[in-house]
C-alpha cells in the first residue's frame, strides 16, 4: 500500500532526506540531527507569529517514537498550540516516508513541544504583537 506523509489539510514546514552522514554507530539516524530539525520546524510558525526575532526557551517534551533510517524522507509539521505575553508554544510532529520497493510507508517518528520567546534588539523578551 502506498501512503504519503503529506496531508491534504496541512503542509510540512520542512522536509529533508536522511543521509549516511546523519547516521549514528547503531545504524539509525542520530537523535541530535532530528532534534535540530524539530527546533527549526518549530521556529517557523513562532517567527511568523512573533513578527520578529525569537529564541528557543524550552523543550517541554520530546519523544522518539520510532527510529529514522538512511533514505527516509522526513516531514516536520508544526503548529502553535498556546501563547503567553512573550512566549509561543509549538507542537511539532515528525513523519518518515520510508520506501519499501514500489510502496511507501508513512511512520510517525517523533513528537515534541517547544517554547519560543519573542525578543527585542537587546535580546530581552518583548510582547507579542
Amino acid at each position: 500500500m502506498t501512503k504519503t506523509c503529506l496531508h491534504e489539510d496541512r503542509m510540512p514546514v520542512i522536509r529533508i532526506l536522511a543521509s549516511p552522514a546523519d547516521a549514528n554507530p547503531g545504524g539509525s539516524i542520530f537523535g541530535g540531527w532530528i532534534m535540530s530539525h524539530v527546533d527549526v520546524a518549530g521556529s517557523i510558525p513562532a517567527l511568523e507569529r512573533a513578527q520578529g526575532p525569537i529564541v528557543t526557551r524550552a523543550v517541554e517534551s520530546f519523544e522518539f517514537k520510532q527510529p529514522v533510517f538512511i533514505g527516509d524522507l522526513i516531514s516536520c509539521y508544526a503548529k502553535i498550540i498556546a501563547e503567553g505575553r512573550t512566549s509561543i508554544k509549538v507542537d511539532v510532529e515528525v513523519y518518515a516516508e520510508r520506501r519499501q520497493g514500489a510502496d511507501k510507508q508513512c511512520i510517525k517518528v517523533t513528537e515534541a513541544v517547544l517554547v519560543y520567546v519573542a525578543i527585542d534588539e537587546n535580546r530581552r523578551p518583548r510582547a507579542l504583537p
